[in-house]
């Protein structure tokens, strides 16, 4: 069945809660672990059900944000997805306190009892109201950033369309197209800034209500962390301060010469070539074709999977107006179908996206083979983000199906820009302490402090007189920030491990892919940390890893400059 053809209907959710109810009371009293267990899986048939049209209306409104039946259906799933998870941390309440459930931790696993713990401290129905309002802000930040209609060159364009002129070999024009994207910005500034305000506001009010100091240690629950907390993000952090850094400084001055620029303005941060970024030859059509390619040649797993995503139509890529910004892997359980969305723009970014998505898709496509529990199906995020920026360095021997005579500058545009992110990455975690440490700032010291974190994290850059980024407030283009707090530095975690898969395939890409899918085909049945030593990787926050992810990294961009 094609994408397409999927059926939606909106639930009765009053109904499916009623039986929630019941399970939950079921379990409750229990006088057996079978009788619990078979309860907990009437569970997760009704909420496998429910889960696939909130994910089947997400798809469709995302593609497009302008469509009346669908942004109705958005605002439901806006309102009603804080009650039924209430619902389902009932369930999980009656599973904790079961008195069989010593039994049921030897049947169904300790690691299920963990999460359902975390999950449990995430949430409480007297913040409900709260997280609905949440959610509606969240959509309204969307639906503003989707409206972006930039004059720029006699065109109008959205913000990802503007993306290849930011990229152009004529510096003037550069400058020209963030100048145009800041004034969208610019233009929109009370809304963008009240909009983060009353989040701010609203997630800390949440956290007060569940005895929580501030939104951060509940932000981390949120995000399910399990097996290290802040202390070891925040050390993480300095390490990469003390040893990215340093390497990306060096690097971004190659960079610099190699462009021929006097200085290294922001305009210039993502130019790294100075006839230009290599891109990806061919329509977004024989992209995705390339795709299919690549990943019926990669192994005998890609292959079936690849086939079953074309078959069914499972990819919405092309950039259009009125289409949300980002890009994004969804799953839909009723149907065992990821689904991979993308705004495609003529960079090399499209490259990137069509193997870091088909990464998630891969893993949620493998998991989906051995019908395990949802909530050992599910990965925590920073796993599910090594799955797909490893993807992005397994796939390196496919490439020049892309980009033919320019792989070579692919290839180092790439583990340049690979190196370069983890200091951005990390700035924006610490701009997201900040903030909820401090909700009582006002934007104008947001901007601020966002502004001395560039000078801790990225020295090497000048903002000049540009509108927007100039005034510190570029943040608000990173659309994390308003969607998903701390899930940002989940991506340095996992890019930290790509690199070191990276390191592995070039000694042995035969290697490096057989522990691929070993961490891949762990699913979530293993917190992070247990996934990546299984592997037989280092963790992020084990001693020497950075220092040695970052020399090896360096180093290999360095062999590997241009020759004039």
């Amino acid at each position: 069945m094609k994408f397409a053809e999927f059926p939606y209907e909106r639930p009765d959710l009053a109904a499916a809660m009623a039986q929630l109810d019941k399970l939950s009371d079921s379990i409750g009293h229990a006088r057996t672990a079978k009788e619990a267990k078979e309860a907990f899986l009437s569970f997760e048939k009704i909420t496998e059900q429910i889960g696939s049209m909130s994910s089947i209306c997400y798809v469709r409104h995302t593609v497009d944000t302008r469509d009346p039946f669908y942004e109705k259906e958005n605002t439901f799933w806006d309102e009603n997805l804080p009650l039924l998870m209430d619902k389902q941390l009932d369930i999980y309440r009656a599973m904790l306190a079961s008195g069989c459930r010593a039994e049921l931790e030897k049947d169904l696993g300790k690691l299920l009892f963990d999460k359902m713990e975390i999950e449990v401290k995430s949430a409480d129905p007297s913040i409900i109201p709260l997280m609905q309002e949440e959610n509606r802000l969240q959509t309204e930040y969307q639906r503003l950033y989707a409206s972006a209609q930039i004059p720029f060159q006699g065109k109008t364009l959205t913000v990802a369309q503007l993306t290849p002129y930011k990229q152009d070999r004529d510096r003037s024009v550069r400058k020209a197209a963030f100048e145009a994207e800041g004034r969208f910005f610019d233009e929109n500034r009370e809304q963008f800034d009240e909009i983060y305000d009353k989040l701010v506001q609203n997630r800390t009010e949440q956290a007060k209500r569940m005895g929580y100091e501030n939104f951060i240690p509940l932000g981390y629950i949120r995000m399910k962390r399990n097996g290290y907390g802040i202390p070891e993000v925040k050390a993480y952090r300095q390490k990469i301060v003390e040893e990215m850094v340093p390497a990306v400084c060096e690097l971004k001055k190659v960079q610099q010469q190699r462009i021929g620029a006097d200085s290294l303005q922001f305009f210039d941060d993502t130019f790294l070539f100075p006839d230009g970024n290599p891109i990806p030859f061919g329509s977004s059509d024989e992209i995705l074709a390339a795709g299919q390619q690549m990943y019926r040649a990669l192994s005998p797993e890609t292959a079936e999977f690849i086939d079953f995503m074309f078959d069914s139509q499972l990819f919405d890529v092309l950039a259009k107006e009125g289409k949300a910004p980002g890009g994004y892997c969804t799953y839909i359980p009723s149907q065992k179908s990821p689904f991979i969305f993308s705004n495609f723009n003529g960079t090399a970014g499209d490259v990137d996206v069509l193997t870091h998505e088909a990464g998630h898709a891969f893993a949620a496509y493998q998991a989906a083979k051995q019908n395990l529990l949802p909530e050992y199906a599910d990965n925590t995020l920073e796993a599910c983000e090594v799955h797909s920026m490893s993807m992005e360095f397994l796939t390196s021997d496919y490439h020049q199906l892309f980009f033919a005579d320019a792989t070579d500058k692919y290839q180092l545009f790439h583990a340049e820009s690979a190196v370069f992110f983890l200091p951005y990455g990390c700035m924006v975690d610490e701009f997201q302490h900040i903030v909820y440490e401090n909700p009582q700032l006002t934007p104008e010291q947001r901007n601020n402090a966002w502004m001395e974190l560039e000078k801790k994290y990225r020295p090497y850059l000048e903002f000049g007189d540009l509108p927007f980024y100039g005034r510190g407030a570029g943040w608000q283009r990173q659309m994390h920030i308003y969607l998903n707090p701390f899930y940002y530095i989940d991506y340095c975690l996992a890019q930290t491990v790509a690199l070191q898969f990276w390191a592995l395939y070039l000694k042995d890409p035969k290697n490096a892919w057989s522990r691929y899918l070993t961490l891949v085909n762990q699913a979530g049945t293993g917190t992070f940390v247990d996934v990546v030593k299984a592997a037989g990787l280092k963790t992020p926050f084990d001693d020497g890893c950075i220092r040695e992810v970052a020399e090896s990294a360096k180093g290999w961009c360095l062999a590997h400059q241009p020759t004039k």
